[in-house]
């Protein structure tokens, strides 16, 4: 099957109310026709994923983005005009047309023009927007090839399709437009100066309640294989593995990650999953570089590590070889 038939025959898919597998720059997306409430609710089925956890939209041009929003106001053409087609996500003041089941009951929808050209052309051909979070069962490590989507969703997903490894393989930034000044929701590879050097101050949103997020990726455990994950030391027992940037220390298997973001992003979500699949006790991360094109690295192995909104939280020493 040629990319343009397997495009067609997952579009259809897409209009009967299935689930289609699919590649963004980012990750791998499981997409449903986000105007279709019961073919979004099997998404939820499909990854066990919380009412309170809203979906980006994805969507083919700018045109279809502002016919799913109230308003476009002058940030969000300022963004999309720079960052999309990209990894930026806007959430903005929802159209009615869109069910509440796909922005956790919120008058807010998040909404992105991923890059992938298969994505857009999966778009454009089933001609409607595409809600789709990670291809992964909900808080496990997100998928960065379609092998990963098999191994990960297996029978839940209609059909995959394949578009080979992304390139960028950490999710998008998402950013609120619908405060004042805007909130930076979910740190992504587009950082918050990127972001501030076109719109102006940007703050920082604080960590959700218990009720709906205002975007997805705000749970403290997430982004995590089975293998537990420790953040900046080493576990004193079993055999495990020791990824880091700048000191290696001993343990049975030693990964050097890239030492430039872009890079260390594209391949982080790869080595993990290799990782998970040989089974080690643990695997070990050397805390990552300061910096806020740093931010979105540091976001991922905090949440895979469970540290992630502990007022003290371990594993942010040094690594210790003891």
């Amino acid at each position: 099957m040629t990319d343009r038939e397997a495009v067609r025959y997952a579009a259809g898919l897409i209009r009967q109310g299935r689930l289609v597998a699919f590649p963004t720059e980012t990750v791998y997306g499981l997409g449903a026709n986000a105007l279709d409430e019961r073919a979004v609710r099997r998404i939820f089925e499909a990854k066990g994923r919380p009412p309170e956890s809203p979906m980006i939209v994805h969507v083919a041009s700018v045109e279809m983005a502002r016919g799913l929003a109230i308003e476009w106001p002058r940030q969000a053409a300022a963004l999309a005009g720079r960052w999309w087609p990209g990894p930026l996500t806007l959430v903005l003041r929802k159209h009615f047309s869109i069910p509440g089941i796909v922005t956790a009951g919120l008058d807010t929808v998040a909404l992105r023009m991923p890059s992938h050209p298969l994505a857009l052309e999966l778009i454009r051909e089933a001609g409607v927007p595409l809600a789709a979070p990670s291809a992964n069962r909900f808080t496990e490590l997100s998928p960065t090839t379609a092998e990963h989507v098999r191994r990960g969703l297996g029978e839940r997903v209609d059909f995959i399709l394949d578009g080979g490894p992304t390139t960028v393989g950490i999710e998008s930034t998402v950013l609120s437009l619908t405060t004042v000044p805007p909130q930076l929701l979910r740190p992504g590879m587009v950082s918050r100066p990127d972001i501030e050097a076109w719109i102006g101050p940007v703050e920082l949103g604080g960590r959700p309640g218990a009720a709906a997020h205002p975007s997805p990726g705000m749970h403290d455990r997430h982004y995590s294989p089975r293998t537990p994950v420790v953040l900046g030391s080493l576990p004193g027992s079993g055999r495990g593995a020791w990824l880091y940037w700048r000191q290696p220390f001993e343990a049975a298997r030693m990964v050097k990650l890239p030492e430039e973001a872009a890079a260390c992003g594209a391949d982080l979500y790869r080595t993990l999953h290799e990782l998970d699949r040989e089974g080690w006790d643990w695997i070990a991360v050397e805390t990552p570089p300061d910096g806020p094109q740093w931010a979105a690295i540091a976001d991922r192995l905090g949440r895979a590590a469970g540290v992630i909104g502990r007022p003290d939280p371990p594993g942010y020493n040094e690594p210790d070889s003891s």
